[in-house]
């Protein structure tokens, strides 16, 4: 079977602060790169003519553009973050670079809600594809790979059921 792979590079900044890790707990950033492996939904032997399922700019476009302008140095926080109210307080403009998370946004986290995300801009686009598996490279030793449903590993959102990871708009928060 076939795989479209895409790789991105972002660059962001999160504090864990359930993790139990002092060092994780202050600000501090990575540069992480994202690589996609999407899929048809409905595999078919190439037809002769054009030979694909969507051509590669159709394919990444939307999702690119999300990693470049909403993703990419961003501040990622967990929802029961005390900074939130602080930057939404006294920075509301900056409050809204702030990707928030269902607890500590963890690489593990990102990938499942980036992956989740993926699959609703692909379903919008009238669903020919679907990503298989994410990888989130956080450091040169460290990577997450995750493959199956996001949404089946996600904690149940709270309050709102349809989160900003379920929708295909560029949005990174629920406010």
């Amino acid at each position: 079977m076939f795989e479209l792979v895409f790789s991105r590079r972002f660059s962001m900044a999160h504090r864990l602060l359930a993790g139990g890790s002092e060092r994780c707990a202050l600000p501090h950033g990575h540069n992480e790169y994202v690589r996609v492996h999407l899929r048809a939904t409905n595999p078919a032997p190439l037809d002769g003519r054009a030979n694909m399922v969507l051509p590669f700019e159709r394919a990444k476009k939307v999702w690119h553009a999300f990693i470049d302008g909403h993703v990419d140095h961003a501040l990622q926080l967990g929802d029961d973050d005390p900074l939130l109210p602080w930057f939404r307080q006294h920075e509301p403009r900056r409050a809204a670079r702030i990707l928030i998370t269902p607890g500590d946004p963890t690489t593990e986290m990102l990938a499942c809600l980036l992956m989740a995300k993926l699959n609703a801009f692909l379903a919008a686009d009238g669903g020919a594809l679907t990503c298989a598996a994410i990888e989130i490279e956080e450091t040169p030793t460290n990577t997450v790979r995750y493959t199956g449903d996001p949404l089946a590993v996600l904690p149940q959102p709270r309050p709102a059921p349809r989160c900003w990871w379920r929708r295909a708009d560029t949005t990174i928060a629920d406010t």
